[in-house]
This record gives structure tokens, sequence and C-alpha cells, in this order.
């Protein structure tokens, strides 16, 4: 299990810029098809936009037309925690980074084999490193 990472709202608020802190720490959600890792293609990992654990791999990313990128699994379960989230008058599940609890996005149960998932994510939760 990784190393918890704990701070304060206003730590938080120092680190991230307005628009992160909004979605990581507050769980806003991004416009459709305005996130800059949408339609992105190149080979690497997705990271926490606020803390850097490696969440995604790009072999796991697919185009779900939702305007969020989407990934059919994490690297690892270990990387995410799965929450009941019963806002705005939906049942969803929302998916946190384990290691400093921001909002990444939910998960849903339309995706491809074999996971059948699909972890629709804020681009602006995600940082990406490069495939050397």
């Amino acid at each position: 299990m990784p190393e918890k990472i704990e701070k304060s709202e206003e730590e938080w608020k120092q680190i991230l810029s307005r628009d992160k802190f909004l979605v990581l720490r507050k769980k806003g959600t991004e416009p459709a098809f305005t996130g800059k890792y949408h339609n992105h293609k190149e080979k690497g990992t997705y990271l926490c936009g606020a803390c850097g654990q490696e969440l995604f791999s790009s072999d796991d990313k697919f185009d779900s037309g939702t305007g969020w990128p989407s990934f059919s699994k994490p690297i690892s379960e270990d990387r995410v925690v799965r929450q009941e989230d019963n806002s705005y008058f939906m049942k969803r599940t929302e998916v946190l980074c384990s290691r400093c609890g921001s909002h990444l996005g939910h998960v849903f149960d339309d995706g491809p084999k074999p996971t059948g998932e699909r972890f629709c994510m804020n681009s602006i939760s995600l940082d990406f490193k490069k495939e050397d």
C-alpha cells in the first residue's frame, strides 16, 4: 500500500492551481472534451495531479466517446480508492487517489473487456510521464 500523504486544505491551496484544487480537492468536474488528455495518444503513465502517484498506463486508455480520458483499469488496485457517490441525484462510484485522497473521477461498468470497467478521469486530475 502506498504511503499516505496528508495535507490541510490550506496546504493543498498553496500547492495546486485554483482549477486543480477545485477538481482534486473539492470534487469538481472539468467540462467534457476540454481536458488535455481526453484525446492524448502518447505512450506512458498517467499520474495523480496532486501527489504524483502512478495511476494508469496508456496501454489501458481507450476512447469512450465521453470527452474524458478513460481507462479499463488502474496500474494496480491499491493505487485507487472506490467510494460511493450519491451526489446530483445519481448513484456512482467515485475514484480517489489512494495516496493523497484526491478526487480523480468516477468508474462505471460499461467499459471494454476483460474488466468491463470505464475509469472516467478528469484530465486536470492527472499528469503524464512519457515513456522513454
